[in-house]
């Protein structure tokens, strides 16, 4: 397993997301859940991604059992401020300081450790300024209840305010081959020092050619995602075959492709990038490590870079469509 630093943490070169194994893609099946999470640390992965709104707690839960005795193994990635509370509708983002110790504390609780390694916040705030809830993430550093700052989906302006108050050891983002619009932040976080962590790396599944919307449960999430709905589906499942046929002319899978094209994109752009895909399949896990070894030459990327232009729909869901009322 290969390595590489987000801030001072030093973290394997892939990580595995948790979010699907408590809601969101359908029915969640616990000891499933933990059987990936084990599968992914026998393999060498060592960052392992959650929040508190995935499962309202949930999946903090199910991490934290599944870690319990090998926390040295582990490096506990969460984030806080999408305040579900009071309805999926009602949603807000939060960063007021009591809000960021409250979250925190509650956070140590449910993963049932003493600090955490990356505490991200998921969302710009809607509440208050950026740099104040920066400034009480940083008091958690300095109590020694996290190691490491990070933010979710900041445009450039808001990451360097942020670092100027609390070093920021990574930003995480939807990347891919169909979703590139970090790449505009990452001159930004080549200049900082700032790792990119990628969320949804395979497209939310669609890239491994799983995108068509009747396959999908009926409480999968991804069936009303912008990209999932029919008349888009139709124009992005050209493209998912695309890469599908490429990959097995290589003799791998599309989601390794995929996964191949992250780190081979992000050794061009200059900095350290970290996918984390999700899911909670042992199997899937093993299959999503292999994408390691992989190497691309040339021109497997410049077939694949053109991709993007060609996505039909937009990448944010309601969740990502969150935007701070408060003007930095």
């Amino acid at each position: 397993m290969r390595h590489t630093p987000l801030g001072t943490l030093q973290v394997s070169a892939q990580g595995l997301g948790c979010m699907s194994m408590s809601e969101y893609y359908g029915r969640s099946d616990w000891d499933r859940a933990l059987s990936a999470v084990h599968r992914a640390l026998d393999l060498g992965v060592t960052l392992l991604d959650t929040a508190d709104i995935y499962g309202a707690g949930h999946n903090e839960v199910l991490l934290g059992r599944a870690i319990a005795d090998r926390r040295e193994d582990v490096l506990v990635a969460t984030k806080f401020g999408i305040d579900r509370s009071t309805s999926d509708h009602r949603r807000r983002v939060r960063g007021e300081p009591d809000y960021v110790r409250r979250c925190c504390d509650a956070s140590l609780l449910r993963l049932g450790v003493e600090h955490i390694d990356l505490y991200y916040l998921h969302r710009p705030p809607q509440d208050v300024e950026l740099t104040e809830t920066v400034g009480a993430m940083a008091e958690l550093v300095a109590a020694g209840e996290v190691r490491q700052l990070g933010l979710c989906e900041v445009d450039a302006d808001q990451l360097r305010q942020a670092h100027a108050v609390h070093p920021i050891a990574a930003v995480q983002s939807e990347y891919s081959l169909w979703s590139r619009d970090v790449e505009a932040v990452v001159p930004t976080m080549a200049e900082l020092g700032v790792g990119l962590v990628s969320y949804a790396p395979l497209g939310r599944g669609f890239l491994t050619g799983k995108g068509d919307p009747g396959s999908l449960a009926e409480n999968d999430s991804r069936r009303a995602h912008p990209r999932f709905q029919d008349d888009h589906a139709a124009v992005n499942r050209r493209l998912a075959e695309t890469v599908g046929t490429l990959a097995a002319q290589m003799g791998i899978t599309g989601a390794q492709l995929a996964l191949a094209w992250v780190y081979a994109r992000s050794r061009q752009l200059g900095i350290s990038a970290v996918p984390v895909p999700g899911t909670s399949s042992p199997e899937h896990v093993a299959e999503n490590v292999a994408a390691l070894t992989i190497p691309l030459d040339d021109a497997v990327p410049a077939r694949l870079d053109p991709l993007a232009r060609e996505v039909s729909g937009e990448r944010h869901g309601a969740l990502q469509a969150f935007r701070p009322r408060v003007q930095l």
